[in-house]
């Protein structure tokens, strides 16, 4: 059973107060967005107070085109993947050469060759590690990228999958775009990067969280939920405000359908470890299955630090049930993206 060996996230260089993007905010979009003082709420009723930027936030107010804020997302990515990359391999005791794949997960950039060559080459990790760039899955690409894992693992025992998720979602951001799609968009999202290693049966010392199955849903008739719309511009965020609604409307039978295959109810979960979304995500996820904010402490305190992050915010919050300790027994990843789409994966944990 292939099992997660090592999580790191990185600590971008700018961190920003949540009140100091809403000034900014304030100054790009007041003059031209309808009733926009009573949207700027948005930034206060998040539950976010930091938030991480690849750039320092004076940048933003600048004018850039999408050809420029491309190129830094590819410069960027592949500085901050290099970063977490040695950190992980550091903290886990492995060797870059012990590599046998790479999984490189973003939606927030576009790169041909794709990062995860350019990493290879910045990094000479082993000219035939197999490749597997994982481009558009939102929100949903952290659990995603570690099932994708897992399936390799699986099919090779002796695999170390080299799991990279990067997100720079502040370089999408569009000043001239006044849709509350990107008002609300600008209150969330942040930039984040994580690393991790996903080890099958054959390296059977550092087996503490195994990966014991997962589920992919694809909702029909909700392709414009979320996502991007690209024009010439850039990247358009779609940021519908039914998601809360979505999740309240089906997670918990889709949760309880998939326990049930392994035998299981929500009642066998101990550690949640859910992407959050937002405010109004985690309180719909609370409602919907039955459990507490505390149950959600890991999810909230991530987001509350960090905001969202897209992919790689439940890395983050998986980082920390490994390294602030977790309950033994079972664990939920769960993420919602864009599609409308879930993502989950059982796991069995143990010190």
């Amino acid at each position: 059973m292939p099992y997660i060996a090592a999580v790191s996230g990185i600590s971008l260089p700018h961190k920003v107060n949540q009140q100091d993007v809403k000034a900014q905010a304030r100054a790009l979009f007041a003059e031209n967005v309808e009733h926009a003082e009573r949207l700027l709420q948005a930034f206060d009723n998040t539950g976010i107070v930091t938030r991480n930027f690849a750039k320092p936030i004076e940048w933003y107010g600048n004018s850039s085109t999408f050809e420029e804020r491309n190129s830094e997302y590819i410069k960027l990515a592949l500085q901050y993947s290099e970063q977490a990359v040695k950190q992980l391999l550091a903290e886990a005791g492995i060797d870059k050469d012990a590599l046998t794949d790479i999984i490189f997960v973003s939606t927030t950039g576009l790169a041909t060759p794709s990062i995860d060559a350019l990493l290879i080459n910045k990094m000479q990790l082993p000219q035939h590690i197999n490749r597997t760039p994982v481009w558009g899955l939102g929100c949903a690409g952290g659990v995603a990228g570690v099932a994708k894992a897992s399936i390799v693992a699986t099919a090779n025992p002796d695999a170390v999958v080299l799991l990279v998720a990067v997100e720079l979602c502040s370089l999408t951001l569009i000043k001239s775009d006044y849709s509350k799609s990107n008002f609300i968009g600008s209150s969330l999202f942040s930039d984040g990067v994580a690393a991790c290693v996903i080890m099958g049966d054959n390296h059977a010392s550092r087996q503490q969280i195994k990966i014991k199955a997962g589920s992919s849903k694809l909702y029909y008739d909700s392709l414009d939920v979320m996502g991007w719309d690209f024009n010439d511009d850039g990247f358009k965020v779609v940021f519908s405000k039914d998601i809360p609604t979505i999740i309240n409307k089906y997670i918990k039978d889709d949760v309880e359908a998939f326990l049930q295959k392994q035998g299981l109810t929500l009642a066998d979960i101990n550690n949640f470890i859910f992407h959050p979304g937002g405010r109004k995500v985690i309180e719909a996820y609370t409602a919907a299955l039955d459990i507490t904010e505390t149950d959600l402490q890991n999810t909230i305190d991530v987001m509350t630090q960090n905001g969202n992050m897209s992919s790689v915010t439940v890395l983050y919050v998986l980082e920390r049930f490994l390294k602030q300790g977790f309950t033994n027994g079972y664990g939920l990843m769960l993420a919602m993206g864009p599609g409308f789409s879930s993502e989950m994966l059982l796991l069995e944990m143990k010190n």
